[in-house]
């Protein structure tokens, strides 16, 4: 097991280079950083892997999926994946594929649509405020969830859709963050600071506003916002017990 470890180790080194990583070589502890696509990577993880003595002929490595932005189902999946190579290989060299099924799990999950939640409606004088969210870790899957809603005849004919994005940039330790008023003036700026208050992350929120005819005045940032705020606590996007003093009065 020991020279089919080092063996594995010298030929993983030498295929991943820069993103292959020892973090302690006695304790047979590395990390690989991968992602969906090594010349313009938009999803990254690092998988953080122990080697027993008994790896590869009797037991499995003993790894650890580090990325915040990948939560429940998604982490499922790809942990189940990750075991089921395990045991159809049973008793080979299994990281460089699992490397692999990584990658390609990162790139279908960069193509993919976010599932799109649709918050409670919000009406006053005749004006409607309704939210809606999706998990996004990249730019690219903002523009698609945008992209999505529009083709929704009732979002389109909204009178304004605003919104805001916070994603997390992991191997950066920095965020992309932006805003549309969509022609209602200064709204996002406060949106996006509410989003900073309660520590919103990786998500996307717009507020669709269809006018009902009647001027409201400032009582419209109040919905926008408290719109925003109930579909992110709805969705456990925060801590209600920080965020209450978030909401817009």
């Amino acid at each position: 097991s020991f020279v089919l470890q080092i063996e594995e180790i010298e030929a993983l080194s030498s295929i991943y280079a820069e993103e292959w990583c020892v973090i302690d070589e006695a304790a047979r502890v590395f990390c690989i950083r991968v992602s969906d696509d090594s010349q313009r990577p938009r999803l990254t993880l690092c998988l953080q892997i122990i080697l027993p003595p008994d790896y590869p002929s009797s037991a499995p490595p003993i790894y650890q999926i580090n990325a915040g932005w990948l939560r429940g189902a998604d982490r499922t999946t790809l942990s189940n994946s990750l075991e089921e190579l395990y045991v159809e290989n049973t008793g080979e060299s299994i990281l460089y594929l699992w490397v692999e099924k990584i990658r390609e799990f990162l790139a279908e999950k960069s193509q993919k649509l976010p599932l799109i939640k649709h918050g409670e409606t919000i009406t006053d004088r005749r004006s409607t405020f309704q939210p809606h969210l999706a998990a996004v870790v990249t730019p690219k899957q903002v523009q698609r969830v945008l992209n999505h809603l529009y083709e929704n005849k009732k979002i389109a004919s909204a009178t304004h859709n605003i919104y805001a994005y916070r994603i997390y940039c992991e191997d950066k330790n920095s965020f992309l963050q932006d805003c549309e008023d969509d022609g209602e003036t200064a709204n996002m700026a406060r949106l996006l600071t509410s989003f900073l208050i309660l520590d919103v992350r990786n998500v996307l929120v717009v507020v669709s506003r269809w006018y009902g005819g009647i001027l409201l005045g400032p009582d419209r940032f109040k919905h926008i916002n408290n719109c925003a705020r109930n579909i992110l606590i709805q969705e456990g996007y925060t801590d209600t017990s920080r965020g209450i003093k978030a909401k817009y009065m």
